[in-house]
């Protein structure tokens, strides 16, 4: 099982980065950078880059919809060139609350769309001339949609690796699917493995029945907030407002994805009343009616006999990637938190 961590998007940056060198000497593997209404990720990454030498580093994620297919496999090409080839491209739809609300795009198509993004980014990374004919995407542009003065083309540069992989960013039935059959890697959030099962196992049997070998097995990513101690299960608290916003805030009634998970998961009831408070505005009774048990459920705060049996629950349930949070207080805690999971997680 890989350690990962993902970087906190919304400041420190330069801080966060200082400290990655040694926490890559701890025994991290990889570090995801997140791309919201936040800086840019792939800046963020090419400075990572700079600073590490054997961290590998994956965008967490790009939105498929504010960049162009191509620009999204011209800049994993780029970040795979400067890290030495050590990047994968996390792909997801984001939200059209991101989407429409942020860059001015129509949030439509996210399926067909990020099928047809993956099958151009491929034959650019292959170096094929690119021609695509979609739905949602034609490259070379028509004649009668401009100047008709545009042609196939390949990329100049050689990638450093003609399949760099891809991870998608995922949680509804379909979406999983098309993870589970054309990514390597795939990305839930709100990740509970004794549920897991029963929400997406036939979204991921559906999609792995229809995937090409060459893929490798799914790279399967699941994140948890880590403290380990007779002392800690207060921190379960910090998670309260995070799940109070996305399955509060994260987009309008029957609109919210992270909404409907908790609703799989069997919280039907929580979560209509966390959305109803927290789009009143009132956002700390949101929070406060996040269930207990979800909380504890999706982390790895507690004493190392709780640690190691959540880890285990999560190899059962087909984790291959841990994306930890360490709670330490300082940056020594968050260094042997790390070493500790790694030797945890084995």
């Amino acid at each position: 099982m890989r350690i990962g961590m993902a970087l906190n998007y919304s400041g420190g940056f330069k801080e966060s980065v200082a400290e990655l060198a040694d926490y890559e000497q701890a025994g991290l593997d990889i570090v995801f950078v997140a791309e919201a209404y936040s800086f840019d990720a792939v800046s963020q990454m090419g400075y990572i880059a700079a600073k590490t030498e054997r961290l590998e580093i994956a965008s967490g994620i790009l939105p498929i919809y504010s960049r162009t297919p191509t620009l999204l496999a011209m800049t994993a090409a780029g970040m795979d060139y400067v890290s030495d080839g050590r990047f994968t491209l996390g792909l997801g739809a984001s939200g059209p609350q991101v989407i429409e609300g942020f860059h001015g795009v129509p949030y439509t198509a996210p399926l067909g769309r990020t099928r047809e993004v993956i099958e151009i980014c491929r034959k650019v990374w292959r170096r094929e001339r690119l021609q695509h004919e979609g739905k949602n995407y034609t490259v070379p542009l028509p004649p009668d949609q401009g100047t008709g003065l545009g042609k196939a083309l390949k990329i100049i540069n050689r990638p450093v690796r003609p399949r760099i992989p891809i991870v998608i960013a995922a949680i509804g039935p379909k979406n999983v699917e098309l993870a589970a059959e054309l990514a390597e890697g795939w990305e839930p959030i709100f990740y509970v493995p004794e549920k897991a099962g029963a929400v997406w196992g036939p979204s991921l049997a559906a999609g792995k029945a229809k995937r090409d070998p060459e893929l490798g097995e799914l790279d399967v990513i699941a994140q948890a907030p880590l403290a380990i101690g007779d002392d800690v299960a207060g921190l379960l608290e910090f998670g309260r407002p995070m799940a109070a916003l996305y399955l509060g805030g994260m987009g309008a009634k029957g609109k919210n994805f992270y909404n409907d998970l908790a609703r799989r998961y069997g919280y039907e009831k929580e979560a209509e009343l966390i959305q109803d408070l927290y789009l009143q505005g009132k956002k700390e009774e949101a929070a406060a009616h996040v269930p207990a048990e979800l909380l504890e459920k999706m982390s790895l705060i507690g004493d190392e006999a709780f640690v190691r049996d959540r880890v285990q629950a999560l190899k059962e349930s087909g984790v291959t990637t841990l994306n930890v949070t360490p709670l330490g207080r300082t940056h020594e805690d968050r260094m042997r938190l790390i070493e500790t999971i790694k030797e945890i997680a084995g």
